[in-house]
């Protein structure tokens, strides 16, 4: 059981954005930027390219509603979309608010935000969700 699971299961806490039936959104605690978020299915599936076309599909989708929430709340001029599958053996998608194309460096040092500041921003993005 990946980490992922375990925060579906209610196992490990997170900063949820969002959630439906099949989806989870969550606020990466190692995050490039502030608002970095995690799309993930609820399905643990290891890549993300063996995920079944509807739970793919729908699992972009959500990631679409979540980045315009995400848009809305932290400034920024988009957001950065990637799929590394590397990290965690359960299909994740990165959404990262961006100023600049180096945001998006995955070799860049992450951020060490407090609780209160993750929570503070997970709060912000939760109001914008549709």
């Amino acid at each position: 059981m990946t980490i992922f699971s375990k925060i579906v299961a209610g196992e490990i806490p997170c900063y949820k954005i969002a959630e439906s039936d099949d989806f989870l959104a969550f606020l990466d605690i190692n995050p490039l930027a502030i608002g970095h978020t995690l799309v993930i299915p609820k399905k643990e599936v290891d890549y993300i390219f063996d995920i079944d076309d509807e739970l793919y599909t729908g699992l972009m989708l959500f990631a679409k509603q979540v980045a315009a929430a995400v848009e809305k709340a932290i400034p920024c001029q988009r957001i950065g979309v990637a799929v590394i599958g590397l990290e965690v053996p359960h299909a994740h998608v990165h959404l990262i608010p961006l100023k600049h194309v180096s945001d998006i460096n995955f070799s860049r040092p992450k951020l060490q935000l407090a609780a209160e500041d993750l929570q503070a921003t997970a709060e912000k993005i939760r109001t914008e969700f549709v």
